[in-house]
């Protein structure tokens, strides 16, 4: 198992690690929050949820129960209805398109490329979220498809996170590449 540093809660960290449909539900928050809350939301979806974080476990739920979940208190994100509809999608696209199994988005890939068109039909995965979910996948999960590191992002990014220090630096560097003009 992969060890994660995204957030500052070591359970958090751990289903992230564990649970790549988990992993997948923080990417998808990963936006307009910072990375420690949008990587602890799975593990607090779960928690309210009152059974494991599933593709199956989400998409099954009645709309008004996930953004109920999603609302808190606290709220899992700043846009608490949108997020919860944007994840209860991501999980429909894997029960629909994967059988409900994650790892079969990149389960069987032999290019970067068909890994970048996967991940890019996910809802809400432009190519920003796609270049930092495949460099996730690759550095962190070993999933190094041919070209795979031609692909990674240019910009600091969450895949380069090793422990907590890492992801401290990553965020100043990040600001610092923001400020100077870099865009996602």
């Amino acid at each position: 198992m992969a060890s994660l540093h995204f957030t500052t809660e070591v359970g958090a960290n751990d289903l992230l690690a564990s649970n790549p449909f988990a992993l997948l539900v923080g990417m998808t928050l990963y936006q307009q929050v910072p990375v420690e809350k949008a990587f602890a939301g799975p593990a607090v979806i779960e928690e309210r949820l009152g059974r494991p974080l599933t593709p199956a476990s989400v998409a099954e739920c009645d709309p008004a129960e996930i953004e109920s979940i999603f609302r808190g208190p606290p709220a899992v994100h700043r846009f608490p209805a949108n997020m919860a509809k944007r994840v209860q999608a991501v999980a429909m696209f894997i029960v629909e398109t994967y059988g409900g199994d994650t790892t079969a988005l990149w389960d069987g890939v032999v290019t970067a490329e068909e890994l970048a068109a996967r991940i890019h039909q996910i809802p809400g995965f432009g190519d920003y979220k796609t270049k930092v979910y495949a460099a996730v996948l690759a550095r962190q999960f070993g999933v190094t498809p041919s070209g795979w590191d031609e692909h990674l992002p240019d910009w600091p990014n969450i895949s380069e996170v090793d422990s907590d220090a890492d992801r401290v630096e990553m965020k100043a560097r990040k600001k610092v590449w923001k400020e100077s003009g870099g865009s996602e």
